[in-house]
């Protein structure tokens, strides 16, 4: 298949670079522009990527400086406030994704879409980890009939740095929404103070402090299952996996309540493990969105449409690939009050 080169704005940084490794291990000759401010950056990453081309933007323009430049797909990698990827990408009739914006910052993008919806693929990838989340929990989730409670516990080691442009997302993450986006008892409330500390207990039962975070996992989970109390809280420090003399690693700890589709009493607890942290498992989450996108899997490239992730990569791929990069779903004992 020829396609035009896909575009990533931001992609000199750690994230939009696992991203494109990611998708090079599947696609070894897909063509990629690797856009930023600044030449010599662009440049060099994509030198490192190989296969791509670096090139400047002009975010004041409407074709960002590329002229007749041709892209399939944009990919964003930094929180786009002017939505200036998305502008382009709705001119070009090309796919968009864009991963960084807080659940609080989707109206904007939401807007442009129901004014131009005909125009191309929008994905909201703001899900933790661009839909590791949500695609594991409902793939899990398969085995109830109704669910009742849903908590994700997310735990990144603190040696998982995401280079700077994530630590200044997070930092404004932080600053503009301090409290958590939280479902309980089927309404949405927004907790604070003490309703949103927490303590888990991570992959090898090592308590761990954590706080409430407004993921817009919550939403999507909360849609896709009718589940009336879903949860999603975000602690740091030392991953399982570093205790025990290890690499660090990234956990997400899935919780679920409710009946089986016997009518039983079900309570399951399975934890996502990637050994190469948080930056990798994005990155396979991208490169997996960006393949359904533009049908480089086989089937039929992605419709215009609003979407989250977990509604365009399908689940068994999606944990087969993971578990080939050394992922693990591993099932594990509930704890009883």
């Amino acid at each position: 298949m020829s396609l035009h080169p896909i575009l990533f704005l931001g992609g000199s940084g750690a994230i939009g670079h696992r991203s494109a490794k990611a998708l090079r291990a599947v696609y070894p000759d897909i063509p990629l522009l690797i856009g930023g401010r600044n030449l010599t950056k662009a440049q060099r990453a994509a030198q490192e990527i190989g296969g791509a081309r670096g090139v400047v933007i002009d975010f004041a323009a409407d074709d960002l400086g590329l002229g007749d430049c041709q892209v399939s797909a944009v990919a964003i990698f930094y929180m786009d406030h002017a939505l200036d990827g998305l502008r382009f990408a709705q001119r070009r009739r090309v796919p968009h994704l864009s991963i960084s914006s807080g659940v609080f910052e989707i109206a904007p993008q939401i807007a442009r879409f129901i004014h131009n919806p005909g125009a191309a693929p929008v994905v909201l990838g703001y899900e933790w980890l661009v839909g590791a989340t949500t695609v594991g929990t409902l793939h899990i989730a398969n085995a109830f009939a109704r669910i009742s409670h849903i908590r994700i516990d997310a735990l990144v080691d603190e040696q998982d740095g995401g280079g700077p442009t994530v630590a200044k997302d997070f930092e404004h993450l932080n600053k503009m929404l301090p409290f958590a986006l939280t479902r309980r008892d089927h309404n949405f409330i927004w907790r604070e103070g003490d309703d949103a500390k927490v303590t888990f207990l991570a992959l090898d039962g090592t308590p761990m402090q954590a706080t409430g975070f407004s993921s817009i996992d919550v939403a999507g989970l909360a849609a896709a299952t009718e589940a009336p109390n879903v949860q999603f809280n975000l602690g740091s420090g030392v991953s399982s996996s570093r205790r025990a003399g290890l690499p660090m690693s990234t956990e997400i700890l899935i919780e679920m309540i409710g009946e089986d589709h016997e009518n039983r009493p079900l309570h399951t607890r399975h934890a996502l493990v990637h050994p190469s942290g948080a930056a990798a498992l994005t990155g396979l989450s991208v490169a997996m969105l960006l393949e359904r996108l533009l049908g480089l899997d086989g089937a039929p490239p992605t419709p215009a449409g609003l979407y989250f992730p977990y509604q365009l990569i399908e689940a068994c791929a999606y944990l087969e690939r993971f578990r080939k990069e050394g992922g693990e779903v591993i099932e594990l004992q509930v704890q009883r009050d």
